[in-house]
């Protein structure tokens, strides 16, 4: 049987699993009238919500007598631990780009780790049938892109096709439109190699991904580099180092329970499985990322994986505020411990340390985003918990020199809103990097920003381009310390004491500013209630019900009129809060409060703050 094994590579939105599903229907996956879902692959309840792929996903089809393994890979740098192992399984890769949008920074992220990797491409100008698409100026960029990225000549001259990922369609010539996807399965064929591996010799596979049954335990997914497995077979586990031969030692060894294979979207099961494929076995217990299973006659280690640095780190905290344990199934120190250091073992890019506080673990992220899901997939498990302010993570240069991460940035707006754009990123030290007018209206600016003045700028963004601007970066370089940075210009409201929320006191408080709870919500002493408008804390009593008097005048019974509460959605509420501040995550409610409940106590702390600068 021939094998192909292939990588869909594109920014956010890009059309890329929407290509996969009409792959899948195309190839004979589903009966003509079987009604199945659109999004197949983004089978996770948080990646239908975003419409984004989050975590990687194997599928297969079958044309003719060849079997192409896909790998659906997310296109967010935030998931980049994701991209980096799931490339090492194929030979190729598709290149899916708007054809109106053009390379994005993502699809340049993900397309220069492929291209390093020696990895053959095909690409795909994607929604051609768009109003606004421009396919030949497309191509010229994703050209321009491969240059940047140091393609070789066999990278450069790879075919190009125009496709429709919602009607189905591929075609190489846009005077001939396409009328299915069968150019397409004909390219993959003709351009993608077969898998380099070896038939003959011992067992060996590299572990590229990992799964998780209650009944089955542990699941290594990967491809099969050299020889062939059977069911009931014993294999030997090295452990992570240098590639090369291994002498003899105590290593893991065990048969293998179960072999599968993928076929369309299920998991078949195998009796064995030759080179090339790409397999899920099951009877390791110590399996981990990047780790290679061999057969015990010939030791012999395959490179690691080498996953980038996270660039972002927040405190998780046991929930100790006067609500703590009322909403969550798991609230303990010990809970919140066990299940950070279980995800490790999926999520390869994410770090988890001890702090001197035992209740308090430090998770490191390659950004918001990564961490954001990871606070959302826990709370939908019932955890209860508290997270600090992300912070950047400094490097130490070789001249001893302090460095940060710094993004680029990549802004389209409106030409009407480039100098508001320009104005708010001035302060947060970015650098334009290049600016281009295609005429259509919208602007597209590159910068280079610090890590940090992205924190909490997002909101501002849409707020400025009235919600009709598109902003995207990824990790840059590491660069010298860009110096301080303003914080929040205004301040919060703090609410003074416990109580439930009335609508009289938010009435006389929203002329003050913003406020983030509505008329029945419950409030303790230090919880942020809303924000003021002015820089600086107010204390506040949103609990404060109206005098009763038996004195009825027109005056004395105003008509109560509340505008909408802002509500704190969990990345805004960690763009939001300042350092003194910790969002409450609960499996209900997300609520902002202080690190310190009390005035009084506050009041000491902003002292010994102030002292502390001024020696």
């Amino acid at each position: 049987m021939q094998i192909r094994n292939i990588a869909i590579i594109a920014h956010v939105d890009h059309g890329k699993t929407t290509l996969v599903d009409q792959m899948l229907r195309q190839a004979g996956v589903f009966r003509a009238n079987q009604h199945v879902d659109e999004r197949i692959l983004d089978s996770n309840p948080l990646e239908r919500e975003r419409g984004i792929t989050i975590l990687s996903k194997n599928t297969a089809v079958r044309w003719g007598a060849t079997k192409i393994n896909i790998v659906d890979t997310p296109g967010h740098a935030d998931f980049g631990g994701e991209v980096e192992r799931i490339l090492r399984m194929v030979d190729g890769f598709l290149l899916l780009v708007d054809a109106a949008e053009g390379p994005m920074p993502q699809t340049r992220f993900v397309a220069g780790k492929a291209l390093t990797l020696g990895l053959k491409p095909i690409v795909l100008v994607n929604k051609v049938d768009r109003q606004d698409a421009e396919p030949l100026r497309v191509h010229d960029e994703v050209l321009e892109l491969f240059l940047d990225l140091e393609a070789s000549p066999e990278q450069f001259t790879c075919p190009f096709l125009y496709t429709s990922s919602r009607f189905g369609t591929a075609t190489h010539d846009l005077q001939v439109p396409g009328t299915d996807l069968k150019p397409l399965f004909q390219t993959i064929l003709e351009t993608i190699p077969p898998p380099r591996a070896d038939p003959t010799g011992g067992f060996q596979m590299l572990v590229s991904t990992l799964d998780y049954s209650s009944y089955l335990g542990r699941i290594a997914i990967g491809r099969i580099e050299r020889g062939r497995v059977r069911v009931g077979e014993t294999v030997t586990l090295l452990p992570l180092g240098d590639p090369g031969p291994v002498s003899d030692g105590a290593y893991e060894q065990a048969r293998v329970l179960k072999l599968f294979g993928f076929e369309g979207l299920e998991r078949v099961e195998l009796q064995e499985a030759g080179a090339g494929e790409i397999v899920a076995l099951t009877g390791l217990t110590g399996v981990e990322i990047g780790k290679t299973v061999t057969a015990p006659d010939r030791l012999e280690r395959l490179a690691g994986i080498a996953v980038e640095e996270p660039t972002i780190s927040v405190d998780f905290k046991v929930n100790d505020s006067p609500f703590a344990g009322r909403e969550g199934k798991f609230v303990t120190g010990r809970q919140l411990r066990d299940r950070l250091f279980r995800e490790l073992e999926r999520n390869v890019a994410l770090r988890v340390e001890e702090t001197d506080d035992p209740q308090t673990l430090a998770v490191s992220g390659r950004g918001e985003l990564h961490l954001g899901v990871l606070m959302e997939t826990m709370r939908r498990e019932g955890f209860e918990f508290q997270v600090s302010r992300p912070r950047i993570i400094p490097r130490v240069g070789r001249n001893g020199e302090r460095l940060e991460p710094y993004e680029e940035l990549m802004i389209d707006c409106p030409e009407g809103y480039v100098g508001v754009v320009m104005e708010k990123l001035g302060p947060r030290r970015a650098a334009l990097l290049d600016m281009k007018n295609p005429g259509a209206g919208m602007v597209r600016m590159r910068f280079k920003i610090p890590a940090r003045g992205l924190l909490g700028y997002r909101s501002e963004f849409l707020t400025d381009t009235r919600g009709t601007g598109i902003l995207h970066h990824r990790f840059y370089e590491y660069g010298p310390w860009a110096g301080p940075l303003s914080g929040r210009a205004r301040g919060a409201m703090v609410a003074d004491r416990e109580g439930t929320a009335v609508a009289y006191a938010l009435f006389n408080l929203q002329e003050r500013g913003t406020m983030f709870v509505k008329p029945g919500d419950a409030v303790y002493e230090g919880m942020i209630v809303g924000e003021n408008v002015r820089p600086g804390d107010m204390d506040v009593n949103p609990a404060k019900e109206k005098k009763l008097t038996n004195m009825r005048t027109t005056a004395s019974d105003e008509m109560i009129i509340l505008e909408p509460p802002r509500p704190l959605a969990l990345e805004l509420a960690l763009e939001y809060i300042e350092d003194d501040e910790l969002i409450e995550v609960t499996p209900s409610s997300i609520r902002v409060r202080k690190r310190a409940l009390g005035a009084t106590e506050r009041r000491k702390l902003a002292r010994t703050v102030r002292a502390a600068e001024e020696s």
